[in-house]
This record gives structure tokens, sequence and C-alpha cells, in this order.
């Protein structure tokens, strides 16, 4: 199946590092990323998750729960855990799917065969507490993710869900936001965005990031 924006993320029951697995219960009523891998004991993916399980405080800030997966077996995860721990000075603190049957993988359609037809390629995919779909990214295989731009998506959607804004091109933490274009009416404008905006032009009105 093809997997786009606004669909509801597929439920799944699998074998994972940390016991058998379902999505849902998973995730609970907690934000989500699902992020595939290539194969155990491959250099780029040891770095990225390594680097995942680094950020265990930054997802928790953000009320998110990270799951991996690749299309080796429950063993080879094990000992290739071992190894992330070891290289990478860190605790892997999340579940790693054993998707040897491409279950998982085909549900959540991270096999492209043009590009391989049996290797996952490096997609991740970010869901909402309502178990739709809100972001999928999807690199080659041999280029390692970016998860501060995974951090910075999350908190953009968090925004937009929580206060009606947008964010503009290469957007942080603490910039200027955009207000959407759906809010029209003054009285309204005044009591979201108490600081206040300005209308650059009537589609593009910027305000301080209403959090902060």
């Amino acid at each position: 199946m093809t997997l786009r924006l606004g669909d509801t993320a597929p439920n799944f029951q699998q074998e994972s590092s940390e016991g058998s697995i379902d999505f849902y219960d998973f995730l609970g009523d907690h934000w989500g990323i699902l992020f595939s891998h290539p194969a155990d004991y491959t250099p780029v993916c040891t770095t990225e998750l390594g680097f995942t399980a680094k950020l265990k405080d930054e997802f928790a800030k953000r009320d998110v729960k990270a799951i991996a997966l690749s299309v080796d077996d429950v063993e080879s995860h094990k000992g290739w855990i071992n190894d992330i721990n070891e290289t990478q000075n860190t605790t892997v603190n999340f579940p790693i799917l054993a998707d040897k049957d491409r279950k998982v993988s085909t549900l959540y359609d991270f096999i492209h065969p043009n590009a391989s037809e049996t290797v996952t390629v490096r997609s991740l995919v970010i869901i909402d507490p309502n178990k739709k779909v809100r972001l999928i990214i999807t690199y080659p295989a041999s280029t390692g993710r970016n998860f501060h731009e995974v951090l910075r998506v999350i908190d953009s959607l968090q925004l937009t869900d929580n206060y009606k804004v947008a964010t503009p091109a290469n957007w942080q933490q603490g910039d200027d936001v955009v207000i959407v274009p759906s809010i029209k009416d003054e009285t309204e404008l005044k009591e979201r965005f108490p600081k206040g905006y300005t209308a650059v032009k009537p589609y593009l009105r910027l305000t301080p990031q209403p959090n902060k």
C-alpha cells in the first residue's frame, strides 16, 4: 500500500527486541516516530540508533515514543544493540521491530523495489495521538537522517495543533511563526495572539511564538 499524509497509521503486531508489540497499544495517546533501517550491523544505522537513544529526554519533553524497524530477527537485534551501546556510548532505550517477514515494511511502504526488492529504505514516519500520519521522510540507504530536523518538525506540528500557526522556512524554536490564513476575525486574532502580529501581506502575518 501507499501511505500518505493524513492517513490513519496502520496497526500491527510484531516481535521486537523488547518482546511482542501491538503498535497502537505501544503508542497509547502519545506521538510516535517509526523509522526503518536496511539491516542490522550496518554502520549508518548504528549511528542513527545510538543518537536516537541519546535523544530520550528530548522525545519525552515532546511526548514522543520512538520505535525502529529492521528486517533481521530478534536475536540479531539483541547482538546489534550491544554493539550500538558500546560504539555510541549510550543505551538503546526503545524497541527495534524484527520485521523478518516484511509485514510492517509492506504496510508502511518501506520497501521501494527500484531501490531494492528486499531491503527497506531509510524512511521515518511521525504519527500523532489520533494515529494520523503527519510526516513521511525517506532517505537513501547511504545517508543518515537528521534527527534535529525530526525534532524541529515535531515542534512545528505541535505548535500548529495547539495554536493555529505554521512555521516559516528554516524556523527554529523562539522564531516568529505564521498565523494560519483561516483565522480572519480580529477578535479571535487578538485573543489568540495577545503579543500582536505584523501583516507583511494580508496572507502573510507574523507573530511571536505563542508558547515562548
